[in-house]
């Protein structure tokens, strides 16, 4: 039996997915953490049975029964992009019956409450891909479809990878520009040539999955001042920014004073050379916003935004970020 109003979070992502039982005292009760959650990725049968199990995992680790029934659901997911998969994720989240109230969404959306308690904020998060939202003062908010290329987008740490794969071959047979990026590609998977490498990976004998490795190769070269790497990393700064100047546009606030949340992987690390173009291109594009690297997990987020819910004080909130 539960003694106080609960909430149960989840923020599941493209490689990894949290959950986190809080009360609306800010205490947090249970965790669990398992693998990617994105019915993008797996589809919305697998990705409520993944959550299901997590959740009990959770429940175990608080001490609860397993058919306890919590206040608030708060779900923030990576691939509920689009009104439709947000409604098709909410219904099998309330058949689930893990909470009375349910709320799922995008998982930016948990990145923004966990950056900043500001009522005008942006967010933009750059992990394996990118995404970008906004909220104003009075709610409304602001979102793109992010399904890629096909809606427009461009970066995030896949397609930067893949980047620096296609340049460092370019440069080693001459149809490109000469790069450190080929030698460093050559020296990462210890091979004889980027080519080497780009006929093993279509032959299954390197997984596909490891070109991923080079975005950190991608920020190394480009600090040591390649050239090619340099311009790759100049490139996502302004698509971070554009996608932030679009998103306060949409919500009538780009004049007006906000956060601008940066999460994922790729901008939680500060690369010095992608960071600070942000910082420049500052003025630009939102003339009065305050660049925050978010501190702290997109699941306090989440669970944060049950806690606004339940009508939880300040203190509780702080709380809670304390406690994680």
């Amino acid at each position: 039996m539960i003694g106080e109003r609960t909430v149960v979070a989840v923020d599941g992502g493209n490689s990894k997915t949290d959950v986190i039982i809080a009360t609306v005292a800010g205490a947090v009760l249970g965790r669990a953490r398992g693998p990617a959650s994105s019915p993008h990725l797996i589809g919305v049968p697998d990705t409520i049975g993944l959550l299901g199990r997590l959740i009990a995992q959770a429940k175990q680790h608080a001490g609860l029964g397993t058919a306890a029934v919590f206040d608030r659901a708060e779900v923030y997911l990576a691939g509920a992009d689009l009104p439709t998969e947000v409604r098709i994720l909410t219904e099998a989240v309330t058949a689930a019956g893990w909470a009375h109230q349910n709320r799922v969404d995008n998982d930016t959306f948990a990145l923004i409450r966990a950056g900043t308690d500001a009522e005008r904020a942006i967010a933009v998060v750059c992990g394996a891909g990118i995404n970008c939202v906004g909220r104003d003062a009075d709610g409304r908010t602001a979102r793109f479809p992010a399904l890629g290329m096909l809606t427009g987008d461009w970066g995030g740490g896949h397609h930067l990878a893949s980047l620096a794969l296609w340049h460092a071959a370019r440069g080693e047979d001459g149809r490109g520009p000469a790069t450190r990026l080929t030698e460093a590609v050559i020296d990462h998977f210890r091979v004889a040539t980027v080519e080497d490498l780009g006929i093993a990976v279509h032959l299954g004998e390197v997984a596909p999955a490891r070109v991923d490795e080079l975005t950190p190769v991608l920020f190394a070269v480009a600090t040591s001042g390649d050239q090619v790497a340099r311009r790759i990393v100049a490139k996502q700064a302004t698509e971070v920014l554009s996608l932030a100047r679009v998103a306060a546009e949409r919500l009538g606030m780009r004049e007006e004073r906000l956060a601008l949340v940066l999460g994922g992987g790729v901008l939680a690390a500060r690369h010095p050379l992608l960071h600070q173009s942000i910082v420049e291109g500052m003025p630009a594009a939102l003339p009065r916003a305050e660049v925050v690297v978010s501190a702290q997990a997109p699941v306090v987020g989440a669970a944060l935004a049950g806690l606004d819910a339940l009508g939880a004080t300040m203190d509780a909130k702080s709380a809670l970020r304390t406690a994680v």
